[in-house]
């Protein structure tokens, strides 16, 4: 029989270079999902439901880790203190599996004792074979030595990647939600009984009344939709509440739009635009623009 062939070192340094990119590949996908999750549960929305690109989740942890200076800082400060973290547990693993080799050794040179004493020659005979017994020969048990190290590394590099994509999510969602967000403010301009919400464009002073909704029926808290009947127009006059509506996402045939939370609710940690889903015209008769700005009105 011949020989199995010996792997070379370039073999090798392209096994572990296709690892080492597997690993990176699932690291970004998860971190990525997390973010998002975070981001859109902030606005109370499943990202589950959105028909989202798979390839933009391996984007998104350039927003996790390099939005700006502070937050690079953070992630090198959450980098040193992962390793740390992974040091520790593999040293305090190390430590307890030497501590219970020890103390097995120990209480078997005194059964030993008690066995020659007493001439239990079947009993010696074991425990000797027991104490010879060498598990570093065996390379099941070195699997799982090596398998109990990775599950312990790779924890710790899942939770530290969980919980910045997770509250960086929630951060940047706020952000959003508030007066220095970087969604564009958004005007949708659509015919009338395409949509429940809104004002007519003919007379946007006019608040809508009972008769503008007789055709339509609700299920739910009526309360929620009467908050939005009179403030479905931007108002950024107002300096202690200003109102400015701003897109979301537009996906899958359907965009998502909110008021932008005011000063006052901004103060609230626990505060939430409400999302409203409005579902796109087929028909060339919706009109949807979108600014980086509100318009100002003239002077």
């Amino acid at each position: 029989m011949s020989a199995t062939p010996q792997p070379t070192p370039e073999s090798n340094v392209l096994g572990n270079f296709a690892s080492v990119v597997g690993l990176l590949g699932a690291a970004l996908f998860f971190t990525g999902w997390i973010y998002r999750w975070s981001y859109f549960y902030f606005f109370q929305i499943q990202i589950t439901t959105l028909d989202l690109p798979v390839e933009s989740f391996f984007m998104v942890p350039l927003q996790v880790f390099l939005a700006d200076g502070p937050t690079i800082f953070k992630s090198a400060i959450a980098l040193l203190l992962t390793a740390f973290a992974i040091y520790q547990s593999l040293w305090l693993v190390n430590s307890i599996n030497h501590k219970f080799a020890t103390t097995i050794n120990r209480r078997t040179r005194r059964w030993r004792f008690y066995a020659r004493t007493r001439r239990l020659w079947l009993l010696l005979r074991f425990l000797k074979s027991w104490q010879r017994f060498n598990i570093n020969r065996y390379n099941s048990i070195k699997l799982l030595r090596s398998l109990v190290d990775e599950i312990i590394i790779i924890s710790w590099v899942l939770l530290v990647l969980f919980w910045s994509a997770y509250h960086q999510g929630i951060a940047d969602g706020r952000r959003d939600a508030s007066d220095n967000s970087a969604l564009p403010a958004v005007t949708l301009i659509t015919k009338q009984d395409h949509i429940a919400l809104g004002r007519k464009l003919e007379n946007v002073f006019e608040n809508p009344s009972s008769q503008d909704y007789k055709d339509y029926k609700i299920i739910g808290d009526k309360g929620l939709f009467d908050d939005l009947v009179g403030k479905t127009d931007t108002d950024a006059t107002n300096s202690k509440e200003p109102r400015i509506w701003r897109l979301l996402l537009q996906r899958g045939n359907w965009i998502y739009l909110f008021p932008a939370l005011t000063n006052e609710q901004q103060k609230d940690p626990n505060a939430r635009p409400p999302v409203v889903a409005v579902q796109q015209s087929q028909s060339g008769d919706q009109l949807l623009i979108l600014s980086p700005a509100p318009s100002q009105p003239p002077k």
